[in-house]
């Protein structure tokens, strides 16, 4: 057993688990933007009745992104400990911001957020709904910062000290907007954008299939779809920007994104495919010179291969492969589903058809696969480097911790994780199932 290897997996485990509910606050917090605001400037009663509902299921996802994201921390100390001392410079920086700007932000009003209905005016409670949704992007800010500096390293040097070389930052702005910041953060809060928006639109299709709180779906189906159908295209036009940014920074994962392999040659565009490593092909559907074009306005421009990089510096082609063709593939089905929904909540007459309303229920599911596909590509297909150019995934591991220690601690994290998820989905279908609450409704109409 390989300490490496499992420790790469038991940090993929866990972060894996962790970033289903980051996204899903993110979008929320957007949805309640929204939603309050609509009820501050029409007083519908129903806009804060669709405020008080979203409001607990995201009191749940936000309490479970927490308690997840914390692990992560004591792993870079036990587990990646030479990682840890090479990027604590970088990274200290990085997550202090987050502490100060984005988690102080959003729980120093979280309780308002919460609790603050019958304690606070409309437009203090609106107040705070902004700020706890500002920290939630704040939070993603950082952590993009933090992530992207370990794909396009900038505004650091490399110094000597006792216990080995150390990155320092010597330009603060230069380490934030490195060259892969702003593309990749755009792209991951879009991504974010689109988990909550889906699982608006999946309850509220739910509810439009059962014949429940109609006029409470109808709304919340309108609300999630306009940030859908936003999120989506927002999507497809910055992860275009993430792949040129890719081939300018990081060219071999680009090929493997492709699985383009010769050195320097035009590259086709798979629609899907498999991966043949020993024998350096592809089996299946492609545009040719599709890639080279959307990249360089020109079919036969030329695009550095796998084959231009020793074989110890290619990522693993076949995984990188399939995770970004999943990824691309639900987010065009995403585009499609967020067209629809956006159509009929527009029409405000006949709910969508049954058929349609069944897709946008499991449609959920999307925006989670594409965000975790996502990243894989984009981690994976950095690889070897656990820091691109400077520091190898195999560099970074702590010497002192032993194979079977690994083991056991994946074993333990695995077994809570599973019953953290599935105390999740108990409590969230408890939520969804009893639906939208009379007394919010009543207590909006006193308000009115």
């Amino acid at each position: 057993m390989d300490v490496t290897l499992l420790s790469r997996i038991q940090f993929a485990a866990t972060i894996a688990f962790h970033y289903l509910y980051p996204p899903l606050s993110i979008g929320l917090g957007i949805v309640l933007v929204v939603m309050e605001g609509l009820y501050l400037k029409t007083r519908l009663p129903v806009y804060q009745q669709m405020t008080r509902f979203w409001i607990r299921v995201f009191g749940l996802t936000f309490a479970l992104g927490v308690a997840t994201g914390i692990v992560m921390e004591f792993e870079f100390g036990t587990n990646w400990s030479a990682y840890s001392r090479f990027v604590g410079d970088v990274f200290g920086s990085a997550l202090a911001a987050e502490g100060i700007f984005a988690f102080f932000l959003e729980s120093g009003f979280l309780a308002l957020l919460l609790f603050g209905w019958d304690k606070v005016g409309p437009r203090m409670h609106f107040f705070s709904t902004v700020m706890v949704c500002l920290g939630a992007h704040f939070s993603a800010i950082w952590i993009i910062v933090a992530n992207s500096w370990m794909q396009t390293p900038a505004g650091f040097r490399l110094a000597e000290h006792g216990l080995g070389t150390r990155a320092e930052v010597t330009d603060f702005w230069a380490m934030v907007f490195n060259p892969s910041t702003v593309d990749r953060l755009a792209h991951t809060v879009l991504g974010a954008w689109q988990a909550g928006a889906f699982l608006v639109i999946s309850v509220s299709a739910y509810y439009l299939l059962k014949g429940k709180a109609e006029d409470f779906a109808r709304r919340s189906l309108g609300v999630g779809a306009a940030l859908a159908l936003v999120a989506s295209i927002g999507s497809l036009a910055t992860g275009h920007a993430s792949a040129e940014g890719v081939s300018r920074n990081q060219p071999a994962k680009l090929a493997a994104m492709e699985a383009h392999f010769p050195a320097s040659a035009p590259a086709d565009l798979y629609v899907f495919g498999w991966v043949d490593e020993a024998r350096e092909r592809v089996y299946g559907v492609a545009v040719p010179g599709m890639l080279s074009w959307m990249l360089h306005g020109d079919t036969k421009a030329p695009i550095t291969g796998l084959l231009a990089f020793a074989p110890e510096d290619r990522p693993p082609v076949q995984l990188v492969f399939q995770s970004y063709h999943l990824m691309v593939a639900i987010g065009m089905g995403l585009i499609g589903l967020s067209i629809a929904a956006a159509f009929y909540a527009a029409r405000r007459g006949a709910p969508p058809p049954g058929w349609l309303l069944k897709l946008l229920v499991v449609a959920v599911l999307g925006p989670q696969i594409a965000n975790q596909a996502g990243w894989m590509t984009a981690e994976v297909g950095r690889q070897p480097w656990i820091v691109q150019g400077l520091m190898r995934t195999s560099e970074g591991v702590s010497r002192s911790v032993s194979a079977g220690e690994v083991v056991f601690s994946l074993v333990l994290f695995t077994l809570i994780y599973t019953l953290l998820f599935a105390l999740f989905l108990f409590l969230l279908n408890a939520k969804i199932t009893h639906g939208p609450l009379a007394e919010d409704l009543a207590a909006s109409h006193k308000r009115a």
